[in-house]
């Protein structure tokens, strides 16, 4: 036994000499510093997953604004001087935005490729978000998701609210359990049913212990996202994959046909699947469960942090609230909870400059999205003041929280400043400056370049509208008005807005009106 055990530690032993001799790679003259790592296939990983931020700080001190670290198998060229960023959206001919993208939802999600150069489908998915998520069918979701909100808040949740008695909830669960299933009706519509059915009202109790359970069936597949995205196969997460399987059985195209005002998107999704992909039931389900996945993932914990630094800030609140009741005056909406409902429309939503102002600064304090680009060529790289030689099949990628977090362009990074993206005149604030010089890219949540996240402006009419009617209808203190701000789950750093590591206490009831 003890023969056995030697023998197999000195192959380990033997393996990783091996590797740091012969399978580490080499700068190349022209290439930026490397950072290998100690550990065979993982490099960085570990490090960088860690604490991302502190991480490239350091090796930004060490190198300067370009290096590149080998991270589970790939190497990646990190790129940390904002007026450097263009060059990297320039470089079309050299780099694939798709690539990655296309690869990590088919891991994740489980669907064949939906690169059109594989033979799978013919879709431009980047086009088919764009048209449906954008343009005059913005308005139509905003109108759909204004409706829905006040379904989800006064109706649907009815049994919480019992006359000027406070309910104590989890802020994160109550802004899950409201964005998800507003979200879910908005975009998969409703079942269908007569408005005379006697039994319509236990049918849409049915219909949304059927949505929250999807809600479940979403946060456990959530949870393992991070190392889908890692590469990790889903068969490792029993719990987690069969959740998936659940998601995308309930997108089944038998029976989303059974639902009623299903979105645009939806419905174009529908007819491109069955006209353009030669997919079968479950991978067209299942690009369905990719689309809700990147309509929740994101907006679910941007809600939790826009409405957690609006409790902590009584001068964020006032000025956010005030803000919302001029316009909804100005509109002519009367607040009340005799049926009639609230309708603010796209133009009203982007009257709120303090609304934006405190949505941008919230996602400021909460993002840590990254922007890859795929070498497809060997290629030189050109920079503001030097060039550098990528290698085919390389990353180039951005982390803009390095931007969000830059003392020189946002003073006191870390405090949270409700009106930081206004000017002196109160309107929207564009002029940000580094080194004297002034950003074009200073936010960057969603992304940049053609890759830009689709869908962004809905998200931020989302949370807008949401605001809007937890203001007209709700009175909302913390528990503990002295709870400190919960720190950023790092886990799914890369992937957008981070998540809380705890949730924090909050009561609600509704004002007498």
């Amino acid at each position: 036994m003890f023969l056995t055990s030697w023998i197999w530690g000195m192959a380990v032993i033997l393996c990783c000499v091996s590797w740091f001799l012969l399978g580490r790679r080499r700068r190349r003259q022209g290439e930026p510093p490397l950072e290998n790592g100690f550990l065979p296939y993982l490099g960085c990983a570990l490090k960088f997953g860690a604490n991302p931020l502190e991480f490239l700080k350091e090796k930004q001190k060490k190198h300067g604004h370009i290096f590149t670290c080998h991270v589970a198998g790939k190497y990646i060229h990190f790129l940390t001087d904002p007026f450097s960023y263009h060059a990297l959206m320039r470089q079309g001919k050299h780099l694939d935005w798709k690539k990655f993208h296309f690869a990590t939802s088919a891991k994740a999600f489980g669907h064949g490729s939906i690169d059109p150069a594989e033979g799978n489908t013919t879709e431009n998915f980047h086009q088919t978000f764009i048209r449906t998520l954008q343009g005059n069918a913005l308005d139509a979701l905003i109108e759909a998701m204004m409706e829905n909100l006040q379904y989800v808040m006064l109706q649907s949740r009815a049994p919480k609210l019992q006359s000027n008695t406070w309910v104590t909830e989890g802020l994160y669960t109550f802004c899950c359990q409201v964005m998800f299933e507003s979200g879910f009706l908005t975009l998969f519509g409703k079942e269908l049913h007569s408005n005379n059915d006697k039994n319509l009202s236990s049918k849409q109790e049915t219909e949304r212990a059927q949505i929250l359970n999807a809600l479940e069936n979403f946060k456990e597949f959530d949870k393992i996202f991070p190392a889908l995205v890692a590469g990790l196969p889903i068969h490792l997460f029993k719990s987690a994959h069969t959740a998936r399987e659940k998601l995308g059985e309930a997108l089944l195209h038998k029976n989303l046909l059974k639902r009623d005002n299903l979105s645009e998107l939806v419905t174009l999704r529908m007819f491109l699947n069955d006209t353009l992909s030669t997919f079968d039931d479950m991978e067209k389900a299942k690009t369905h469960v990719a689309v809700l996945w990147a309509s929740q993932a994101n907006t679910i914990p941007a809600t939790f942090w826009t409405l957690f630094y609006l409790l902590k800030s009584p001068e964020a609140m006032r000025a956010a609230t005030k803000e919302v009741q001029s316009v909804l005056e100005s509109a002519e909406e009367s607040i009340s909870l005799d049926g009639k409902r609230i309708s603010l429309n796209r133009k009203q939503l982007d009257n709120m400059p303090i609304l934006d102002s405190i949505i941008k600064e919230a996602m400021r304090l909460s993002s840590a999205s990254m922007t890859f680009r795929v070498a497809k060529e060997d290629f030189t790289l050109h920079l503001e003041d030097d060039f550098y030689n990528i290698r085919k099949d390389d990353i180039v990628a951005l982390y803009p929280q390095l931007l969000h977090f830059d003392p020189e362009i946002y003073a006191d990074p870390l405090t949270f400043k409700y009106d930081r993206f206004l000017n002196e005149k109160g309107e929207e604030k564009t002029d940000f400056y580094r080194h004297g010089r002034k950003l074009k890219h200073y936010y960057m949540p969603f992304g940049t370049g053609i890759a830009k996240c689709p869908g962004r402006l809905f998200a931020v009419h989302e949370i807008k509208q949401f605001l809007a009617l937890i203001f007209s209808y709700f009175e909302i203190e913390l528990v503990d008005s002295n709870v400190k701000c919960p720190s950023l789950d790092q886990s799914r750093a890369g992937l957008g807005i981070l998540q809380p590591s705890n949730d924090i206490d909050f009561r609600y009831r509704l004002k007498c009106l």
